[in-house]
């Protein structure tokens, strides 16, 4: 069985190929995401159908290139895991590229990722989008 931080690492990957089903894959059914209050795509999200529609959607539909690299991935025990990275992009409706600074946190229990919490500069990423 993966650890906690492989499991997220796995989500990473994914994203980094393309592959949604392999970013969901690891989702329990009832997977809570919020993206911070400021955030463009703010709130909480729950549910596969919800997250891929309501997040990755709005995400492919209004980015190039939109990326969130890891590097560093803290796993911090009791399924708790934290992402530092930076979130890369250009907004195809005003052609602006951004790179954002992130924090990640993670909720892993019995090997299906259950919650998601995401911590961002908002403004440099409204910047982009203006």
């Amino acid at each position: 069985m993966a650890t906690n931080r492989e499991i997220i690492e796995a989500h990473y990957a994914a994203s980094a190929r393309g592959d949604l089903d392999g970013m969901l894959a690891d989702f329990a059914d009832d997977m809570s995401w919020t993206e911070m209050a400021g955030f463009p795509y703010a709130g909480t999200y729950v549910g596969l159908d919800e997250i891929r529609e309501q997040v990755f959607g709005r995400l492919g539909a209004d980015w190039d290139g939109f990326d969130a690299t890891p590097e560093q991935v803290i796993d911090g025990g009791d399924g708790n895991v934290v992402t530092l990275g930076r979130y890369t992009g250009t907004y195809r409706a005003t052609g602006k590229s951004m790179t954002v600074r992130f924090a990640h946190f993670w909720q892993v229990r019995d090997g299906r990722i259950v919650r998601f919490e995401q911590v961002t500069d908002s403004h440099l990423v409204r910047q982009a989008m203006q």
